[in-house]
């Protein structure tokens, strides 16, 4: 399976919960630490969630 690199690029402040709740579950702790998962369908829909937080690029 592919796996994806996922960083925070824009802050979470002033955005609704469960928004806040999903970049937690992506496992980011911070902004600009990029984090690596696997692509399965729950992780890529979390990611469209917050795709306008977020920096994704795919891992060779």
């Amino acid at each position: 399976m592919a796996k994806v690199r996922i960083k925070q690029v824009k802050s979470a402040i002033k955005r609704p919960k469960d928004q806040k709740a999903t970049l937690v579950a992506l496992g980011i702790k911070r902004m600009n630490r990029p984090v690596e998962k696997e692509a399965t369908s729950q992780i890529l829909g979390m990611i469209h969630k917050v795709k306008h937080l977020l920096q994704v690029e795919e891992v060779k």
